[in-house]
């Protein structure tokens, strides 16, 4: 029996009663409504984390210069997504800059008399809009290899994902990567029944999410056996001849001229036979290299050097709402018995296999395609119980309000506890700046002392605290603020006046005020 001619199972309606979709629609609206409330609030009230200046100011660089010279190691589209929103926010750069990629991301929002609070959210509301349309993906996914009510246990699972509506809010390019990828899964499975249609936009999809980010290509050889399998090899060549095309696009987009110089240095790899543009292997190079570096993690309240492979499958655990990792288990048993598994399961293991071997124990947004895969495989689970877990879930996100960021699962204390695990991303990306200048004025007559781990300027916000590691122990007196990524990776002069101290406050969940004699 062909793939094709397999029909995904119907809801029966009750006697008398016509095939009413507009209460489903209705409930599909509702569950986006709240995520895009969720997301615009955290988007309006965090400040900058790390990355984000780099793809803010490289966007801008987009939109006012037309060159590819900054954040090379990253493919335009994802940028160029975020200067749709900063086109109309008046952004202004210096022509004659020459500073790096870091130093722009601060040039732009901090010293050219831009307004970083008007800024970010113009590059972080496409991004939402963005998240907000993978999540119609993810409910239209669930429903074709589900049901109805299927398509949205999955929309609920996806929209209440705390991660996804941290990430989701943030001018960062990992959802979108993951939500191509993800809309390419689902074209392909609809395009059984009509490949001309649905192939080419899924080589459409794919191509979206190669120009985002380049550790996508990791996905390449599945979908295509996919496309082989259900339809033929021409199908597969078409496909890739889209997605290559999109690649060049992107880049067409933002240089027409294809003007490019590679950077100094680059490591070599063997991959000058692939047919994209020579900034995107550049691009691929450099992430070879930072993939060859030695990286600091922390886990369970260890810091270690390197990487550890079971890293990323531990951080999900931690970072994952209860109900949502019920509903995983228990969809990918009910998924892996359908046809669906394929296009579903095999993506996403594939996915998160490649980033347990990578050297950067940062985060779970290296891993954001397993929130919105198995989202759609817990649509294939039956029964009262599974609407419990996911209300659960739906509870255990709502709780962590507006703090999406340092979420953690009850079992591991709640966001307040989420340092004492883990760091980086999944805690403390430099994202509270402005909650941080906000606490201090309750602490007015007290000297206060910085060591902080973000792109942000302290200064901008108010705050003018010097770093107490570089003066004596014994100036160090009053207030001892440290972002909590900090406190897990602290050196031994930093460990030393954070046991000489007292926690009194905490700020976000990600910084943590001691006072110190």
């Amino acid at each position: 029996m062909s793939l094709a001619t397999i029909q995904r199972p119907v809801e029966v309606p009750a006697p008398g009663a016509g095939p009413r979709r507009w209460p489903f629609a209705l409930v599909a609206v509702v569950l986006l409504a709240q995520m895009a409330i969720a997301m615009v609030t955290t988007a309006v009230e965090q400040t900058p984390t790390i990355d984000e200046p780099v793809y803010v100011g490289t966007a801008v660089v987009y939109l006012e210069q037309g060159s590819l010279r900054y954040n090379p190691e990253h493919p335009p589209l994802g940028k160029l997504v975020m200067a749709t929103g900063l086109a109309f926010a008046g952004a202004r750069l210096d022509p004659d800059f020459r500073g790096d990629q870091t130093a722009l991301g601060r040039h732009v929002l901090y010293e050219q008399g831009n307004d970083p609070g008007a800024l970010l959210p113009a590059a972080r509301l496409p991004m939402i809009a963005l998240t907000l349309l993978f999540g119609l993906v993810v409910w239209l996914f669930a429903t074709d290899v589900s049901t109805r009510s299927g398509g949205l246990l999955a929309l609920a699972l996806y929209s209440f994902s705390p991660d996804l509506i941290a990430h989701g809010s943030l001018a960062t390019l990992d959802v979108a990567a993951a939500g191509f990828l993800l809309t390419t899964a689902w074209l392909l499975w609809r395009a059984r029944a009509n490949p001309v249609l649905y192939l080419p936009l899924a080589g459409l999809a794919l191509g979206a999410a190669l120009a985002t980010k380049t550790n996508t290509l990791a996905a390449v050889p599945v979908l295509l056996l996919l496309v082989v399998w259900q339809a033929r090899v021409k199908a597969a060549a078409a496909v890739v001849l889209i997605a290559i095309a999109v690649v060049w696009v992107s880049y067409l987009t933002v240089d027409p001229l294809l003007r490019w110089e590679s950077p100094p240095d680059l490591p070599s790899a063997p991959i000058g036979w692939l047919p994209f543009p020579e900034p995107y292997l550049d691009g691929m190079r450099l992430q070879f290299g930072f993939e060859s570096q030695v990286w600091g993690g922390y886990l369970f309240g260890t810091h270690y050097e390197g990487s550890r492979w079971y890293y990323l499958p531990a951080a999900l655990l931690v970072k994952t709402p209860l109900g949502a990792l019920v509903l995983w288990v228990a969809g990918v048993i009910a998924m892996i018995r359908r046809p669906a598994a394929l296009h579903v399961l095999l993506p996403v293991a594939v996915l998160l296999a490649v980033a347990m071997t990578g050297s950067r124990d940062l985060g779970v947004r290296y891993a954001i395609c397993v929130p919105m895969f198995l989202a759609v495989a817990a649509a294939a689970v039956r029964g009262r119980w599974a609407v419990t877990a996911a209300a659960l879930a739906a509870v255990s996100s709502l709780w962590t309000f507006p703090y999406y960021l340092p979420y953690s699962n009850e079992v591991f204390g709640g966001p307040a506890k989420t340092h004492l695990h883990l760091h980086d991303s999944n805690v403390d990306w430099g994202q509270d700046l402005a909650r941080l200048a906000e606490r201090l004025r309750r602490y007015p007559d007290e000297p206060a002392w910085l060591v902080y781990k973000g792109a942000g300027v302290p200064e901008y916000y108010g705050i003018h605290a010097p770093d107490p590691r570089k003066v004596p122990p014994e100036r160090v007196r009053g207030l001892l603020v440290v972002s909590d990524s900090a406190i897990a990776k602290a050196d031994d002069r930093l460990r030393a006046l954070i046991t000489t101290s007292t926690p009194i406050d905490a700020v976000g969940h990600s910084i943590t005020i001691f006072r110190r004699p």
